[in-house]
């Protein structure tokens, strides 16, 4: 029930709408004058037919008034005085209606003045208000293009509209950094690799140039006979100092040569 009465008030409302249009009050307000103006002339047209009617009826009465003058003075010239009186006093009769037409007459040509007056103002005022009419209904529809124009730009949502194509972009950018990154990283691993096989070429090539160096100082051979050709024999059997120190120096040096020969064969 309440759906009903809901979709009657909405019925309503929306004939009211229609009925409160701005451009078909407009056109009423036009149609209105226009009926009012064609009722005006036609009151204009009676008011200037009677007056017409007035005129035509007074110029008749003077015609018959100068009729009966002339007659009576025929009869005068006749000699028939008591037809003239006659005719005299018929004229007199005209000449009171006459003296009541010209009156009416004259009352009914400033009516007809005035209403001729009104008339031409009525016409003006009406195609004026034509003019405004159409100037407003203009103005109207630029009112609800701009409406619309206006509504479009609400309903228009660029930053929602375009926030899956800046996450996907945001996606691709990393992935890119992403991608980047790796090859960064195997770019380094295969370079280390290089690297390191350039090391181990060149600890090769000094093993080789120190195994040619040994072997020209002879200390190959003194490493394998020096623990019983080089210590000396101090006074009493004992080894001298000098000879001692010589000894822990070559046991120190044997010991960094052999330290240095375990690094390269593990590298």
């Amino acid at each position: 029930m309440n759906r009903f009465f809901n979709w009657i008030r909405s019925l309503f409302n929306r004939t009211m709408d229609r009925l409160e249009d701005p451009e078909m009050m407009l056109d009423q307000a036009r149609r209105d004058m226009q009926v009012s103006l064609v009722a005006n002339r036609e009151r204009a047209v009676q008011a200037i037919t009677q007056k017409n009617r007035l005129q035509g009826m007074l110029e008749e009465a003077k015609k018959k008034s100068a009729q009966l003058e002339s007659q009576a003075a025929t009869a005068l010239k006749t000699g028939n005085r008591e037809l003239a009186t006659q005719f005299m006093r018929e004229k007199m009769n005209h000449d009171a209606s006459v003296t009541t037409l010209q009156e009416s007459y004259d009352a009914a040509v400033q009516t007809v003045e005035q209403v001729k007056i009104a008339m031409k103002r009525q016409e003006e005022e009406v195609r004026k208000k034509t003019a405004e009419a159409l100037a407003m209904k203009a103005q109207w529809k630029q009112a609800q293009i701009q409406n619309s124009i206006s509504k479009a730009l609400d309903g228009l949502t660029f930053e929602n509209q375009f926030e899956g194509f800046g996450a996907a972009q945001e996606k691709i950018r990393e992935a890119q950094s992403e991608a980047a990154a790796r090859q960064e990283m195997l770019g380094t691993s295969l370079q280390g690799k290089m690297l390191a096989m350039e090391d181990q070429a060149r600890d090769m090539e000094a093993e080789t140039e120190l195994e040619k160096l040994e072997a020209r100082l002879g200390m190959r051979q003194q490493t394998t006979s020096a623990p019983a050709s080089t210590v000396s024999v101090g006074v009493g059997g004992a080894p001298s100092l000098d000879a001692a120190n010589e000894a822990v120096a070559k046991s120190e040096a044997e010991r960094e040569l052999e330290e240095l020969e375990r690094r390269l064969k593990g590298a």
